[in-house]
């Protein structure tokens, strides 16, 4: 796959949308990305220095007490049992590792990798890497008799914030395993459940007992806002995993060692976490106010950190109404067709400016 053959990186695309805000005469309020605002947690930052004199290679498989950390965080918040940290691999940050995954387990030409229809753009991109045929669908249905190399689930969604139940991931890992596809489930917002509690697909009630053919994606860009670290991991099946630990030792893709210092304790630091959780939820509650009271409709976004929001007009023509109030938004064109009606609004903005965007959408 060469680089004309993929699609141009949707968010330069917004150039002059984001200077159409920039000109507003208090400053642009940025809602177009989802980048963390909110200073690294203290330990976090002391962890990272603690080990910067350490000259040699870090190891691609991560600390032991890495592991065991990430283990131990996906039990107590999620419920999740029974994961060996062995087959616990950290990522440099989430987004790498959508992309090179249908690489890394051995999909090629001829191969299906399956996204859901409204997605991020690196799941194709992936694919598309990979030499693979991208197919969008959310239901089983659409796909036929078609035996897919992977299947990718996003729940909670970016960018609609929808969560996928118990019974919906149920089906999915039962129809994958009679098919021989392999899941893996994008869990990077699973702990910014607002309406409802987001579920893993590595969660008993959905596995039945067996993490075979199963994967599961986690970063700490949001929930601890480690985005400039480049900090993640993937965990599951442990053949899988270890697949994917051979690559990378030969590919060099190694999380540096203060990362991962950081990552421990980033995963044992709920109240930090909870912390988070809480300026997200208060931005939330303004910004969503404010859209629906300016009319706007919101659809799904009862999980992570964005709000799916709609005036059932074309995005463009959205994006361009905020702009001109100096409020940034990306469109939903940029995560698939059906979203050509939608805007996503991003929860990631100081407490000033999420309220400067609210005074402007009152006025």
């Amino acid at each position: 796959m060469t680089p004309a053959a993929l699609p141009g990186f949707p968010w330069d695309s917004l150039a002059d949308h984001t200077a159409k805000a920039r000109a507003h005469p208090d400053g642009i309020v940025d809602l177009s990305v989802g980048t963390p605002v909110d200073p690294v947690p203290e330990p976090i930052r002391e962890a990272l220095a603690s080990v910067s004199d350490i000259p040699g290679y870090p190891t691609t498989h991560g600390t032991p007490q890495l592991r065991a950390a990430a283990v131990e965080a996906l039990r107590r918040r999620h419920g999740i049992e029974g994961i060996d940290p062995e087959a616990v691999l950290p990522t440099i940050g989430s987004k790498e590792l959508v992309a090179w995954l249908p690489t890394l387990l051995g999909a090629g030409a001829g191969d299906v990798v399956v996204i859901p229809e409204l997605a991020y753009p690196t799941y194709e991109v992936g694919a598309l890497l990979a030499g693979a045929s991208p197919v969008r669908a959310d239901g089983l249905t659409q796909l036929g008799p078609q035996k897919p190399a992977m299947i990718w689930l996003n729940s909670p969604s970016n960018p609609t914030g929808r969560v996928l139940g118990v019974e919906h991931l149920r089906k999915v890992v039962e129809w994958a395993r009679e098919r021989g596809t392999v899941v893996v489930s994008d869990e990077c917002y699973l702990a910014l459940g607002w309406e409802g509690e987001p579920v893993s697909v590595l969660h008993p009630d959905v596995h039945g007992g067996s993490l075979d053919g199963l994967l599961a994606v986690h970063s700490l860009s949001k929930s601890a806002n480690l985005a400039s670290y480049r900090a993640g991991f993937v965990t599951g099946d442990p053949a899988l995993v270890r697949r994917l630990l051979e690559v990378r030792k030969h590919a060099g893709m190694i999380v540096p060692r203060p990362v991962q210092e950081a990552m421990t304790v980033a995963l044992t630091d709920d109240k930090a976490l909870l912390a988070q959780r809480e300026r997200y939820a208060a931005r939330r509650s303004v910004l969503r106010k404010a859209l629906l009271d300016s009319g706007f409709r919101i659809d799904h976004s009862e999980a992570g950190l964005y709000l799916w929001a709609t005036r059932d007009e074309e995005s463009a023509e959205t994006v361009g109404w905020l702009a001109e109030r100096g409020i940034l938004v990306a469109p939903g064109t940029f995560y698939g067709p059906r979203g050509g009606k939608h805007v996503r609004v991003a929860l990631t903005a100081t407490d000033e400016r999420v309220n400067a965007a609210a005074e402007r959408l009152r006025a």
